[in-house]
């Protein structure tokens, strides 16, 4: 049971005032002028930092470490460094110290701080340090205190709120939830290079790692929780906001004037003047909270909260009774149930924890079992199982934890895999392990434990640093983004192809006339500060890019190709991007459009554009030289409709569609044409020359041009006589490349001229079978056949037994034509006997009628592989 201690006379002084006041620092430096002393921190890492300042005075055997999991104490040490929880409270010293004694107030852990106030006592002197929101329940409390005020030794003052962009560097961004931390820690690596990372819920070790990082310049941003706000030392010139509003585990509240000023203290150090406002994500603060916040006048504390520290174990209802007690005097407000008393409310519901803890000894055993912290922030259920475990063993036969059972499950939090949420997770769970094994009592070999659990956190810890550190630090576009904000001269180079470097880092590359900047780690995300002033930088470059673009040889210059989207319409100039054709004045003369120039003026784009049309006009020249040919010379009449036809067209026409101009051209206008080797053929009117696989595939590209049409067909190889046809395309696509739409295909001019030649020479005795030679001719099935010979005029004859040895061989018949007069009906039956159906048959097929495989007519087709024909 805790006896109330006793001591003589001691001096109480409570040192109150804003942050950066130097209260820590007066109180530690006054304990080690004593002989022995104890000062209590409200969290670990402070009691650590402090700890390491005493041992550089005092030494490693003068100075103890105690929190709920390390316990660093020497038999000769005289000063004690501890979380206000581990305060050893029998122990007589001569100075003891509390920070942060404003905690009084605060509904989870505040009765332990009011417990230190009102009963610990150093036989000399004792010392309360705080916000002097305290300072009417200290006058109720302890009236003996001698209340000294420290003022803010720097100026804080609101600067409003700052986009990201705007933040100065030594910014700390606070929010309230580890999603937001996250997610504010995720937008400045994007625009700043990176920050770290301070959080109650990470590990001391790996607090003090990314604090290291921060105070080292590494990063130039810190993002916290509030966490920062309890004493820890930084140097942080501003504070920004991006929530006012947090869930304190009960409900979800905003933050009062005195807790924003806490955390936004921490702005300015020493003599340093610091800042505070909000992020762009969070309108500004209303002006009077602004003003208590600069003027550090709060509203005054009215209770703390108190609970029992004389605790009854004689049962559990004593126990219960004891914890229920009302305070003792005015200004003490009974605690809210804390952790331990929850999990002590879920346990003692269980028959069996009833039926053990029937003794004192049991009951007081109960409840320090019920003490230990749910580091993972379980659900008081969930906790409670963990518990329940625990107080079985320690009640059991042996009166310890057995060895193999904590192994279990020691074992399985020590792997350093996995990402930052479940390395968290390993490191809450090894923390509850590292307390127990500070219960000697409690295990076989605490030491060894002790040891153990200690090192797996440390490399727990070690890992999640490098974790966060991966995620939310580019290290290189930190130290670029540095330099930047210094206005430092930066040292820029330029590779030959291109490549810039800004202080020996890759920001992008020159791509023809644009900066493309580079992603600046490896998840997505560019750095448009360090763009803009590599853009700058570059613009002078730009002038003698300009000057090479123009002497540059027509060989560096080409037409790109099928790129998605592109359909051939891009204009590359060493192989970037400079220009785009789009749709001109004619199919022959494409508009030339500069894009991805943004670094360029007007009067350069003008010089671009014009060494461009000088390339492309001397190129299209030589690649569809009879095109131009026919363009230069001097026609009349009906010759003049024939090349306007075909330059329409690209070189080539069905002859259905020039019958006209082809009957009235002179002899001398052939002999022109053939000079220019101009092919008139039976199906189409063309230039052989402008068949070859560079000048269609050109022709395709300027066709997609003119009339805005995405080309998804691939480029066409040189051995290839014949396309499937796409009846979704425009008419006359397939024409102006040099291919005749015959059925289901489309057949290259030549081919299919020589196709028309050889057919109608197979075709004298009337009906004729199709043999491999002209299937291979045009690269086509039996089935494609069929449309290609009925779009001639030719009829399917489904099988003809008198000719051949096998029925339903694909047949044809020769079109019938007739130039004599009008016949007789009795004539017409006769023919119709002798050579089938032509009543209505044209005279010439229309070369542009589309196939239809699905239509009646042609699913009679029973085709046999040409290996099964004799």
């Amino acid at each position: 049971m805790m006896q109330k201690n006793t001591y003589y006379q001691p001096t109480i002084t409570a040192v109150l005032g804003p942050t950066n006041t130097g209260k820590t620092h007066f109180a530690i430096e006054r304990m080690l002028k004593y002989s022995s002393g104890i000062a209590g921190f409200p969290l670990r890492l402070l009691a650590r930092e402090n700890y390491d300042r005493a041992i550089k005075v005092k030494g490693y055997s003068q100075v103890a470490l105690i929190t709920g999991e390390e316990k660093i104490i020497p038999p000769e040490a005289q000063w004690f460094f501890c979380t206000v929880e581990s305060m050893p409270i029998d122990k007589k010293v001569d100075f003891i110290a509390v920070d942060e004694i404003q905690m009084c107030a605060d509904r989870e852990r505040g009765h332990i701080f009011t417990e230190r106030l009102i009963y610990s006592r150093g036989v000399k002197e004792t010392m309360f340090m705080g916000s002097d929101v305290i300072k009417p329940v200290l006058k109720i409390l302890i009236p003996e205190a001698k209340i000294v005020y420290r003022p803010r030794l720097s100026t804080l003052s609101y600067a409003g709120p700052k986009k990201f962009i705007q933040l100065p560097k030594r910014s700390a961004l606070v929010s309230f939830s580890v999603s937001n931390v996250y997610a504010l820690a995720e937008r400045v690596r994007r625009q700043r290079g990176g920050a770290a990372i301070v959080m109650g819920a990470l590990s001391p070790r790996t607090r003090n790692a990314q604090v290291n990082m921060y105070q080292a310049g590494e990063v130039d941003y810190l993002v916290a929780t509030d966490a920062i706000g309890m004493g820890l030392n930084m140097d942080i010139n501003h504070v920004a906001f991006s929530e006012t509003y947090k869930f304190d585990g009960q409900r979800y509240r905003g933050l009062s004037a005195a807790e924003l000023a806490q955390t936004a203290g921490r702005a300015g150090r020493y003599m340093n003047d610091g800042s505070f406002g909000t992020t762009g994500l969070k309108p500004q603060l209303d002006e009077r909270t602004i003003n208590a916040i600069e003027e550090h006048q709060f509203n005054p504390l009215q209770f703390i909260y108190w609970r029992n520290p004389y605790l009854e174990f004689l049962t559990l209802n004593h126990l219960f009774r004891s914890l229920a007690s009302t305070p003792p005097s005015n200004g003490l407000v009974r605690a809210h149930k804390a952790e331990d008393e929850l999990s002590l409310i879920e346990l003692s519901k269980e028959t069996q924890i009833q039926k053990i803890a029937q003794t004192p000894d049991t009951v007081a055993l109960l409840w320090e079992v019920c003490q230990i912290p749910d580091f993972r922030k379980l659900t008081i259920d969930a906790h409670a199982v963990q518990l329940r475990n625990i107080y079985r063993y320690l009640t059991g036969p042996e009166g310890k934890i057995p060895t193999d059972w904590i192994n279990n499950q020691v074992k399985r939090l020590d792997r350093a895999d996995g990402e930052i949420e479940t390395l968290m997770q390993r490191i809450a769970g090894i923390r509850t392990w590292t307390y127990v094994s500070h219960h000697s009592q409690w295990l076989s070999d605490a030491i060894e434990w002790q040891a153990r659990t200690n090192q797996i956190e440390e490399r727990l810890s070690d890992a999640l640093h490098e974790r966060l550190t991966q995620r939310f630090v580019d290290r290189r576009q930190a130290f670029l983004m540095s330099r930047i904000n210094d206005n430092s001269a930066l040292k820029t180079t330029i590779e030959n192809d291109g490549e810039v470097s800004i202080e020996g880092e890759i920001v992008g590359k020159i791509n023809g006339f644009t900066f493309i900047p580079e992603e600046m780690s490896s998840r997505n995300g560019v750095n448009w500060t360090i763009a803009n002033v590599a853009k700058k930088i570059l613009i002078n470059e730009l002038s003698t890019r300009i000057k090479q673009f123009e002497n540059d040889s027509d060989s560096v210059f080409t037409i790109g190709g099928f790129s998605e989207g592109s359909s051939g319409r891009l204009i590359l100039w060493r192989g970037s991007v400079v220009a785009r054709l789009e749709k001109g004045s004619h199919i022959l003369v494409p508009e030339v459009r500069v894009v991805f120039a943004e670094l360029i003026g007007h009067s350069h784009r003008n010089k671009i554009k014009n060494r461009i049309k000088l390339w492309l006009e001397g190129f299209l020249r030589k690649q569809l030289s009879p095109l131009f040919s026919l363009t230069d010379m001097k026609l009349r009449g009906p010759a003049r409709g024939l090349r306007f036809q075909l330059l329409e067209s690209l070189g080539a026409v069905a002859r259905a569609q020039v019958v006209d101009q082809l009957k009235y051209l002179t002899k001398k206008e052939r002999k022109n044409f053939n000079l220019i080797q101009l092919q008139i053929g039976r199906h189409s009117v063309y230039f052989p020359k402008l068949l070859n696989v560079s000048a269609v595939n050109l022709r395709k590209k300027l066709w997609s041009i003119y009339y805005n049409d995405v080309i998804d067909e691939p480029s066409l190889s040189a051995n290839q006589v014949s396309i499937k046809m796409n009846f979704q395309k425009r008419e006359g696509f397939y024409i102006s490349i040099g291919y005749l739409p015959m059925g289901p295909l489309a057949i290259r001019i030549d081919i299919a001229e020589q196709l028309a030649a050889q057919a109608w020479k197979a075709s004298r005795k009337k009906v004729f079978m199709i043999q491999e030679p002209l299937l291979s001719l045009v690269n086509a099935t039996f089935g494609e056949m069929i449309g290609v010979m009925e779009s001639m005029g030719y009829k399917y004859v489904r099988g003809v037994d008198s000719l051949s040895p096998r029925k339903n061989l694909p047949f044809f018949k020769r079109p019938y034509f007739s130039n004599k007069k009008k016949k007789t009906d009795k004539e017409n039956q006769k023919n119709e006997q002798k050579y089938g159906d032509t009543k209505n048959k044209k005279t010439h097929v229309n070369n542009f009628r589309k196939y239809n495989p699905d239509s009646p007519f042609f699913k009679l087709q029973v085709l046999y592989n040409l290996d099964q024909t004799e």
